[in-house]
């Protein structure tokens, strides 16, 4: 397996990532800049957080345009596994890669803390070594992390399971029924807001975030074998 850790102007979380994948999944990885337009060589797609191109316009909104992002797509298309997490949850969205949109925070400030999440979908490549209904401690950092969509496309996300994470106990940005992270129908493209490449090792507090790695890791492998004996 080989990840691709997609890195924008603006880009500041994606040496967390980075770590987690050599840490946690012990793959192959590379940094990618945001002009590549080959990504066939990588296995899964990394999308981390920060604020690309200055966050102008909208979160992610520019760079949605970026030469990689048709690559990202076709990826996604292709079946492998694409996960945005923070900013990269915004491009996501911006891209069509998952409905919905990201509104400033109900308070209007910037949240950064630990933050209890439900695991909502435990059958997903992302979350298969979590539990149902699991609670989870995973670092937040953002500013613009209200996630809003209208009433017919949450009745479909509520009815096709793609809700993955909601923030338990207190919202901290108003998410439109408490979502913290999303998932495509397919189910190989996952966006969250909280950081779990932040939350790999205990002395980070909190080790919740790990399981995120090992599950694309466990996925991956029963893929390739499949693949190998089909």
């Amino acid at each position: 397996m080989r990840a691709a850790v997609i890195v924008f102007p603006g880009s500041n979380a994606d040496v967390d990532m980075f770590n987690a994948v050599e840490d946690i999944m012990e793959a192959p990885v590379d940094y990618v800049w945001h002009s590549e337009t080959d990504l066939s060589a990588y296995d899964v797609i990394l999308l981390p957080g920060g604020f690309s191109y200055g966050d102008y316009l909208r979160c992610g909104a520019v760079a949605r345009f970026s030469p990689v992002m048709e690559q990202v797509v076709k990826a996604a298309e292709a079946g492998k596994l694409v996960m945005g997490v923070c900013n990269g949850f915004q491009i996501l969205l911006e891209a069509g890669l998952l409905p919905g949109a990201m509104l400033r925070n109900t308070s209007l400030k910037y949240r950064c803390k630990i933050s209890p999440l439900r695991v909502v979908n435990a059958d997903t490549p992302f979350t298969r070594d979590y539990a149902a209904d699991e609670i989870i401690d995973i670092p937040i950092a953002h500013g613009e992390g209200n996630y809003y969509c209208d009433e017919t496309t949450l009745a479909t996300l509520q009815a096709n399971n793609q809700i993955v994470f909601r923030y338990e106990g207190e919202n901290p940005n108003g998410s439109v029924d408490n979502i913290a992270g999303i998932c495509n129908e397919r189910g190989n493209v996952l966006g969250m807001m909280p950081h779990p490449e932040r939350a790999v090792h205990t002395w980070m507090t909190s080790a919740d975030g790990k399981r995120v790695f090992t599950s694309i890791l466990k996925t991956w492998r029963e893929q390739n074998s499949a693949t190998a004996h089909a």
